[in-house]
Order: C-alpha cells, then sequence, then structure tokens
C-alpha cells in the first residue's frame, strides 16, 4: 500500500468529529482532524459575550471566538467553531428523540433503528457523562408555575445534561480526579450553576468533546490541526471512485494573508464539519470538480426543528434569573410542541440586541403594523418600563428564554450560489417554502407565563419583522437514505459513489428529530464507527450500500 499520511482525516471536530476520532484511533487507525476553529481553555473563555472578539467567530473581522450565526433568506442559524466544535458553545442538554422519527424521513426502513439505537446512545450518555440536572435555578422553578398554570406542569422535567455536577449536600466548584474514564481522562471540577454553558464553561464542570471523546482520541495518537481549514479533497491517482485514497489541502482559518497552506493524504476521510460545515465544503468539492460522484442530494431536506425563540423578561427582577444550567429544565405543551427554559450567564447580555415585545399574528405585513401599534402603545403608557425591556443590559440576569420545538415535520434546501449582495463570491443560499416563525401555543403560554412574575412576553425580532425564525439545530443536507437518488449518504454513514468516504455530522440526520440533536449525531457516528474494522482487518474497500438493512 502506498505511504499515506495518515489512515484517516476528519474533517471538523464536533459530536461527529470527535467521536470518529476516537473510535477510529481506538482500532490502531492512524487518525489526523482538522479542525477550522481555536483550541480553548477554561481560563481563556470570555466573562460575558460583550467581549465579541472572544465570543464571535469572524476570523476575517479579527473576531476569533467559538459562537457564530449565519443569516438566510429562510433562517438565522447559530452554531460553534472550535476544537470539540458545538460542544464548546452549545447549551450542554442531551436528548434521546421519540421512536417515530425513525419511521419518518429517508432512513425509514434502512435498518432495525429502534432495536439498534438504544445501545448506541447508552455509549454516547455514558462517555459524555450525561445525567439528570439537579441544579435548578428560578427560571426552571418559574417555567413549573407557568406550565402548572397552563394545565401542563405534570410534563415538567429535569433536562439530561453533560455535566459534573456536586454530590448532594456538597459545595459545588471542588475539583476531581477523572471522574468519568478511571483516571484516563482530564480532573474535573463540580458545576457552579453559573448559567455560562453557552459562553464557554470557565469553571471545568462541562462536559465538552475535549475533555472526553477528542482528548482520548489524543491520547491513542490522533493528532488535531487546529485552524486548519479544509479547502480541497481530491481522489490521488486519478481514481474517481477515491479507490486509491485522498488528498486533503488546508489553509490556516484566522490568517488574513500567510494562509500557511498544507497538503495531506490519506486513505480515508470522514467528513464531520457540522450540518452546515459539510454542505458548503461538499457543494464547493462537487462544483469545482474534486467530488463530481457526489449526489445531487446534496443540500436537500435541510431541518431546524421548527424553532422560535420566545421568553419572558422581568426589569429589575429581585431573582437572578440567570442562575442555573444553560438549559435545566422542559415542559410539552402538546405532543408536538416542547419548550426548555433556557438562559445566558449575568452580563452576558448581547442577544438582547435582537429582543423585542413578543407579537402574534400570522407572518407578514399585517404582523409588522400589529408589532409597532403594540409598540408604540407600549411606550405611550408605561414608557420607562418599555425601554427598560427593549435595552439589552441586564437581560441574562432578567429573562428566562422559552426554547421552543416541534416535531412536525418541514424543510427547506441549501444550494450554493453567487449572492447579490456580493456576487464575487459563492455562498450558501436557502430556497423553498418558508418555515414557521409563529407557533400559536407558544405564544399563548409566554402571554399567560409573564404576568406571574410581573414581566413582559419577548421574541427575537427577526422572527417578527422579517419573518426569519432562529435555530441552533440545523440538520439534514447530506441525508441518509437508500440510494444516491433520494439521499447522500448510507444507513452506515457512507457517501454514495465513493470508497472510504463517511459523512458523520447533523447532515446527515433525516427527519424532524424535535430535540437538541447533539445525543442523536453522536449516537448515529457510534454505530457507524462499529461497522469499521480493526486496522489490523480492514480490506480499504468500503463504500455505499444502496440495499436496504431492515
Amino acid at each position: 500500500m502506498p505511504n499515506y499520511d495518515f489512515d484517516f482525516i476528519v474533517i471538523g471536530s464536533g459530536f461527529g468529529g470527535s467521536v470518529s476520532a476516537h473510535r477510529l484511533s481506538e482500532k490502531g487507525y492512524r487518525v489526523a482532524v482538522m479542525e477550522m476553529g481555536r483550541r480553548w481553555n477554561p481560563e481563556d473563555f470570555p466573562s460575558t459575550n460583550w467581549r465579541l472578539w472572544r465570543w464571535f467567530w469572524r476570523p476575517h473581522l479579527g473576531l476569533r471566538g467559538f459562537f457564530n450565526m449565519q443569516y438566510f433568506r429562510h433562517v438565522v442559524i447559530l452554531h460553534g467553531c472550535a476544537v470539540g466544535g458545538g460542544s464548546i458553545t452549545y447549551a450542554n442538554t442531551l436528548v434521546e428523540p421519540p421512536d417515530v422519527v425513525w419511521e419518518n424521513g429517508s432512513w425509514a426502513g434502512l435498518a432495525r433503528w429502534k432495536t439498534e439505537m438504544p445501545a448506541h446512545f447508552q455509549t454516547a450518555k455514558r462517555m459524555l457523562g450525561v445525567v439528570e440536572n439537579r441544579l435548578l435555578g428560578p427560571a426552571d422553578f418559574f417555567l413549573k408555575r407557568a406550565a402548572d398554570a397552563a394545565g401542563v406542569g405534570h410534563t415538567f422535567y429535569h433536562t439530561h445534561v453533560a455535566a459534573f455536577q456536586p454530590p448532594e449536600g456538597e459545595v459545588p466548584g471542588k475539583t476531581y480526579p477523572d471522574p468519568y474514564f478511571g483516571g484516563e481522562g482530564p480532573d474535573r471540577a463540580t458545576c457552579v450553576g453559573c448559567g455560562g454553558c453557552m459562553v464557554g464553561c470557565r469553571y471545568n464542570a462541562k462536559n465538552t468533546l475535549d475533555k472526553n471523546y477528542l482528548y482520548l482520541a489524543e491520547k491513542h495518537g490522533a493528532r488535531v490541526f487546529a485552524e486548519a481549514r479544509v479547502v480541497d479533497v481530491v481522489p490521488l491517482n486519478g481514481r474517481v471512485d477515491g479507490s486509491d485514497g485522498y488528498e486533503v489541502r488546508t489553509e490556516k482559518s484566522t490568517a488574513w494573508l500567510a494562509k500557511h497552506r498544507q497538503r495531506f493524504t490519506c486513505k480515508a476521510v470522514v467528513f464531520a464539519a457540522s450540518a452546515l460545515g459539510s454542505m458548503d465544503l461538499l457543494f464547493r468539492l462537487k462544483q469545482k470538480g474534486s467530488l463530481t460522484a457526489l449526489s445531487d442530494q446534496l443540500g436537500n431536506r435541510v431541518r431546524t426543528n421548527a424553532e422560535s425563540l420566545i421568553g419572558v423578561r422581568v426589569p429589575g427582577s429581585r431573582d437572578d434569573l440567570s442562575k442555573g444550567v444553560a438549559i435545566g429544565s422542559g415542559i410539552y405543551l402538546d405532543e408536538h410542541t416542547h419548550i426548555q427554559a433556557t438562559r445566558y450567564p449575568a452580563g452576558s447580555d448581547a442577544m438582547g440586541l435582537l429582543c423585542t415585545l413578543l407579537t402574534g399574528g400570522r407572518p407578514g405585513r399585517n404582523r409588522i403594523l400589529l408589532w409597532l401599534t403594540q409598540l408604540a402603545w407600549s411606550l405611550l403608557r408605561h414608557p420607562i418600563r418599555t425601554l427598560r425591556l427593549l435595552q439589552p443590559f441586564g437581560l441574562a440576569r432578567e429573562s428566562v428564554i422559552f426554547l421552543c420545538m416541534q416535531t412536525l415535520d418541514g424543510h427547506i434546501n441549501m444550494r450554493l450560489r453567487r449572492g447579490w449582495f456580493w456576487p464575487f463570491r459563492k455562498v450558501l443560499a436557502s430556497q423553498g417554502r418558508r418555515i414557521p416563525t409563529f407557533i400559536p401555543q407558544a405564544n399563548e403560554f409566554a402571554h399567560k407565563a409573564a404576568p406571574l412574575i410581573g414581566g413582559a412576553a419577548m421574541s427575537m425580532f427577526p422572527e417578527v419583522v422579517f419573518n426569519i425564525p432562529s435555530t441552533a439545530h440545523v440538520m439534514g443536507g447530506c441525508p441518509m437514505a437508500g440510494s444516491a437518488t433520494e439521499g447522500v449518504v448510507d444507513c452506515r454513514n457512507r457517501a454514495f459513489g465513493y470508497k472510504n468516504m463517511y459523512i458523520c455530522d447533523g447532515s446527515v440526520v433525516a427527519a424532524n428529530l424535535g430535540v437538541n440533536p447533539s445525543l442523536t449525531i453522536c449516537a448515529l457516528t457510534e454505530r457507524a464507527m462499529s461497522y469499521i474494522p480493526a486496522a489490523s482487518a480492514t480490506t480499504w474497500n468500503d463504500s455505499a450500500d444502496i440495499a436496504p438493512h431492515s
């Protein structure tokens, strides 16, 4: 066999990339991980998200943080970029989806999902240190009161979180030797309930991927290349199907001039750059002629969990509503509608720039007029209170964010095209039917909940004015299916048209989960990696199967 730099190159270090790196290095493969973001330590995280240069990821503007927002015609997508992927900035909540998701979408019938997946979910939970949250804060107790008032109090639950929580009766913040992997992992400290999960855990309590899957992968010899943006993946020796391996080219993601370009060769490649990142990269590779055999289904059936961000703000609140874990509890309004109590830490109020008064009505011109009328009336009746509601400072301490998700199916498509605003470079663009931003039962819940604590119901400005929802849970775009005419990968995450090429991130999800997708991505990747033999037994002939495995 020719001399390759690595056996596997994994593109991305999030929930799919880190799982892949660990399981492959554990099996004896030489693994490299290419991560566009920076490596972070607890002491490096910003104390507030007002420090945009350390929170926001826009390296060409000098912002080298770990959180990003991308704006599309149909949706605003929130996501992470760091060694450890979205785990650095996600809300730390890990939930199994209902069984019905395996019966929907293009993956239905491809495998015995309901029989196979429980074991992989359990493995992922063990690796991520998932426990039931015990650190309830004022926002969680408020959600319970509001649920009782709405007649759904019986659905209230404590979230399952990947955080090292203190034993009963013990003061939080105490450091312990590795509590998860028999001493193979790093020391950890117990959670102090500061609400800071989404701006980076500065207390070493959050079980981010760089403390479990990726940490162990590096112990097994995997090499992580931080700030390395992949710009090309080409089959070697003109073998279009990649049977002779791949050449991967990278450049320094944070550099303006000196790109520090590098070239690596490998026998197999795993795309795990997040749903958005993998779609963008694969589109570019297909259009430039590097990976021409990729399915034409690329970019299709992108889902957002049918989300809406609403909430309640209490100006001058006596309770600090930021205390707790980022998402500590949840309820179900009905079988399709799920709400979780969400928070930022005190002082991290930058998202308040996007908040406005909650407004009902169907999307369109009439809703904007209703919002303007409501805003004017509120300013006339309660000018000081209204201005306090609209200014961002103090938002985290005074607010409960309701993250509303629905399992009702719906999707958009993504394409790579030149934007009207900057025709010199192609960018991802959304198309298709609008995603609903108005969820009547969620709005009604917020309106009824607000008076219980003397607050006002709030919403996201883009949802009301531009009819554009926001989501941190984008999925699909490289859907799992039975053939290349229906999807991009088979039921083992193998890309149609190529040998030894895998896609292991949220892009392969083929149905609306209705819950935070991180755990499902981990479990699907655990399943995909379980089919890859040990390095000593591999034949390097793995290709997509178009026959269902039902």
